[in-house]
């Protein structure tokens, strides 16, 4: 990503709006998992997903189209355009089969492991993201902290808080974070880095819908009750998580420096885990407090340059 605003001509470091705009980010992505785990007796998660992505597509289309003005690139190649879609729906996929076996709380520490996923594939595919030493060292720090986090349980006690399938359900997390750590990688390494944010997040959204609605039904989890809860978990899921909050958060991305700003987020499993707590009664092991603790600590390990840099202009 460059450095220039379309608005303004440079991007600006973090002020307190900016701050306090992601803090309003965090707690809505944190709330997002509590929210289809809420929801899933009614509707199931990957039928929530599913929706949710047709229903913000559509809504950013009109957004584009009587707001924003965006033109998208011609240079954009069907295949990578697909490639990045696929990371999404890889995301979410792993997201709503997990959440069938664990709580929402591991969800949102196992899914915010993308960061350090994208910095690999990113130091291999790109020379300027080449991690140094303590970026390596936050790596292994942060798989530790997985290891630690939901193979410790299984070991000590054979069964985890949503039954004897919950290790199941912490490794699909894992895998959602490593698609959305591809995602990333797409973004960068292809002709997707060309594309505006609507016509990046269009294709997130589409392919979404396109490929999760119709296996919520294939797979037997295309049921629909329209409960008070049912109905609340997905208008906040479409309006408030997958259409506004990505574009504020596109809106951001081109008004300060994108490094810092993923600093910020990393607030996001913190709000997850305490969300999930206080609105679900999940309850949460000493192991999995010090295994998320070890991720959140590797993946500012691996952000450790912006994160100086940040500091000091503070």
């Amino acid at each position: 990503m460059t450095e220039r605003s379309a608005a303004d001509g440079i991007r600006r470091p973090i002020d307190l709006a900016a701050f306090l705009i992601c803090v309003v980010l965090s707690f809505i992505w944190g709330l997002q998992q509590t929210a289809i785990k809420a929801a899933a007796p009614d509707v199931s998660p990957m039928l929530q997903v599913g929706l949710r992505s047709g229903a913000a597509a559509v809504l950013l289309l009109a957004a584009n189209r009587f707001f924003l003005h965006e033109v998208w690139s011609r240079k954009v190649r069907l295949r990578d355009a697909l490639l990045v879609g696929m990371g999404f729906v890889g995301e979410f996929f792993f997201v709503a089969e997990g959440l069938r076996y664990t709580t929402a709380s591991h969800m949102s520490v196992l899914l915010y492991t993308a960061p350090f996923f994208a910095a690999v594939g990113l130091s291999i595919r790109l020379p300027e993201e080449r991690l140094g030493l303590v970026q390596w060292a936050g790596l292994a720090t942060a798989f530790a902290g997985i290891a630690t986090a939901f193979l410790l349980p299984a070991l000590l006690e054979g069964a985890g808080p949503e039954g004897n399938l919950w290790l199941i359900g912490d490794a699909l997390g894992l895998l959602s974070g490593l698609s959305w750590g591809c995602t990333t990688i797409f973004l960068r390494t292809t002709t997707m880095n060309e594309a505006p944010p609507t016509q990046m997040l269009f294709w997130q959204l589409f392919m979404g819908f396109l490929l999760l609605t119709p296996y919520a039904f294939i797979s037997g989890q295309g049921f629909f009750t329209g409960t008070a809860v049912a109905w609340s978990s997905l208008l906040f899921q479409i309006f408030i998580v997958s259409f506004a909050s990505y574009l504020v958060w596109n809106f951001l991305l081109k008004r300060y420096l994108a490094a810092r700003l993923g600093i910020l987020v990393f607030m996001t499993p913190l709000f997850g885990v305490l969300l999930s707590v206080g609105l679900l009664g999940d309850e949460i092991g000493l192991p999995f407090v010090c295994g998320s603790l070890l991720v959140l600590a590797g993946l500012m390990m691996v952000q450790w340059k912006t994160l100086r840099t940040f500091m000091r202009r503070r």
